[in-house]
This record gives structure tokens, sequence and C-alpha cells, in this order.
């Protein structure tokens, strides 16, 4: 009771800002944002813009396909590293509905929540993430240190809303690495690096490293979502790459609302029957 009375303070925030403002502010106009260095081998292609910050340097750009622009310790890439720091630190505060830890996510159903490992977090297989029919369904994903997945693996969705605002997040702690193969989905905020395997695509989402490189090989980056069937308009990030009025207002509108559907939740389960426990982080 206590956490939905303090969720009741945010509710003025659905009123003031629309759900088309996202939490990464000017990083969701990136599909790649580096660190240190972004370093591309083989034929790649991406679908948003390209940055680095405070590098400067973008290896094998030639063999990109890319639909954006490009910023090479810019301003632009400046302001996305400095938006991407807020976002990563909001995401990070966010209440949990489910720990864990030691799990594979591999054969897994999840309904929208914030799951988080205390250190590693691997995906061997598929991951399913059921949206229960909800209209903007979120998932977040923290993660004490690495993400990794295996070969060939997958993230999946089911059951979806019919409003197009559905989000995902990856929060880690240190770097990700995506396997060959691997057919991935949603946004990856990384402390430091990320490595995308042979052939991984990310066809709605962003690859997004603070300090470390982005390391590419033949992969495809997407924020645009387009026949992949997902209920997105843009890279499951929550918004149309307009910026908030205020940095904090999204983190804490998310989690206000994360709060009060969770509280709401379990209410309702303790008063009527026993399910799953599961939030909404939005």
């Amino acid at each position: 009771m206590r956490l939905y009375a303090v969720s009741l303070l945010f509710l003025p925030m659905l009123a003031t800002h629309a759900y088309a403002d996202s939490i990464l502010q000017t990083a969701a106009a990136f599909a790649v944002l580096g660190g240190s260095a972004v370093t591309n081998t083989g034929p790649s292609t991406i679908d948003g813009n390209l940055g680095v910050f405070p590098g400067t340097s973008i290896t094998g750009a030639g063999s990109i396909v890319l639909s954006g622009t490009m910023d090479l310790g810019g301003a632009v890439a400046q302001q996305a590293q400095s938006d991407l720091a807020i976002a990563y630190n909001g995401l990070a505060a966010m209440p949990v509905t489910d720990v864990l830890t030691g799990q594979d996510l591999g054969g897994l159903t999840l309904a929208p929540g914030v799951y988080e490992f205390n250190s590693s977090a691997q995906l061997t297989g598929i991951l399913t993430l059921d949206a229960e029919g909800n209209d903007d369904a979120g998932w977040v994903f923290l993660i004490g240190t690495t993400l990794t997945t295996a070969s060939s693996s997958s993230v999946n969705f089911i059951d979806l809303g019919s409003n197009p605002n559905d989000t995902l997040f990856w929060n880690v702690g240190s770097s990700a690495t995506l396997g060959t193969g691997t057919a991935f989905a949603g946004n990856i905020l990384s402390s430091q690096s990320i490595t995308l395997g042979t052939g991984a695509t990310i066809d709605c989402g962003r690859v997004l490293a603070q300090a470390g490189a982005v390391t590419m090989d033949s992969n495809t980056v997407s924020t645009g979502c387009e026949g992949t069937g997902l209920q997105s308009t843009d890279g499951l990030s929550g918004g149309n790459d307009s910026p908030v009025p205020e940095p904090g207002s999204a983190v804490l509108m998310s989690a206000g609302v994360l709060v009060l559907a969770g509280a709401t939740r379990r209410k309702l389960r303790s008063g009527f029957r026993r399910v799953e426990s599961n939030g909404v982080p939005r």
C-alpha cells in the first residue's frame, strides 16, 4: 500500500508528458553509438545515426550502409552520450519486479516488468516476451556485469497490444556480446563495450556503449522495426526521437507508472488469484 501511495505522486506527469517522449532523449536518434571507437568488418547495415564520443574513430565505415548521419567526436554525439548516461542511471534506479540471477534467459517467457541479474546474464536459445495484450508493454533488464548470447539465440514477442509504443531496454553493467547469428531486439545500454558477432541482428533497437567500443561484423542494426511485426515504430525506446522537456521527467514517469502497475497487480493477485509477478516499466 505504501508503494501504491507513493506512485500516485507521479500520476500528474502522465497528463503533462506524452508517451511519445523517449527516456533516451537525443541518443534515440542513434542506432549505433560508441564511446572509444566503432569498428566494423564486412557488409553491415545501420538504420539510424552512427556516432562515437569521446573517441573519433570509426573503422570500416566504407562497408556500412547507413540511412542516417555519422558523427565522429562531434557535439551531437557528445550530447547523445550525455543523454545516454542519464537514461542508463534512470533505468538502473527502477524498482525491480523479479530477480533472475543464475537463470538462463533461454526458454523463459516473461511478462512486462523490470528484471534484475545481480551479476552476468546469459541467453541460450529463445527468450519469449509476452505483452499479455497490453498497449505500451515494457521490459527492462538490469544486468550487473555482462550480457552474452549464444550463437543463433533470439528474442521473440507474443500477444502484443495495439499501441505502437512498446519498450525494451537492456542495462548492462559492463559489456555485451551477441553471438553469431543472434536475432536480438531492444536497446542495449552498456557502460563499457558492445560486440556483435558475425551476422547478429537487432531489427528493432540500438547498441549504445558509453565508455568502450562497438565492434561489428556483418550486422544489421535498425531503429525502425519495419517488417518485424513488433508494435513499435521507434526501436522499442518509447519515443519518436523527440527530447523530453526535462531529463529527469522521463525517469520519474517511468518509475512512477511501474510502481503503480506493480502495486495494482499485486493487489489484484492477493484479492482474486495467484499469478506470476510482473509490472509495466512505463
